[in-house]
């Protein structure tokens, strides 16, 4: 059984300002976050370069720029890590409702991974 989490909140002149959470949830949010940057600027030169000149699938690409493991990603996805290897492979071809889990899982949307 997981037990709930305390999230301590700060206020400032009455108002919250700042959210204290553990570093496991953090590293768990932190994808999202750093995806909406990547969403409003389109799709990075690294995740293009090493897709098309270094022929890495667009998956991975994502995921090695956004700096998390294989893990990583299939905990956030909600499942094994050898799901996520066998979606990193070269010629896969995943479902749209797959493509759409990875993309929330990475904070970016679907089109972003069709490169």
């Amino acid at each position: 059984m997981k037990t709930p989490t305390n999230y301590q909140k700060i206020e400032y002149q009455g108002q919250p300002a700042f959210v204290l959470v553990p570093w496991k949830d953090f590293e768990l949010i932190r994808p999202l976050l750093d995806g909406e940057k990547t969403h409003a600027a389109g799709i990075p030169q690294a995740v293009v370069e090493a897709h098309v000149l270094r022929a890495v699938p667009v998956i991975r690409a994502w995921r090695e720029h956004m700096g998390i493991t294989q893990g990583a990603l299939a905990v956030r996805m909600g499942v094994s890590q050898a799901a996520v290897a066998k979606l990193e492979k070269s010629g896969a071809k995943p479902r749209r409702t797959t493509l759409e889990r990875v993309a929330t899982a990475l904070g970016i949307s679907v089109a972003q991974l069709d490169v």
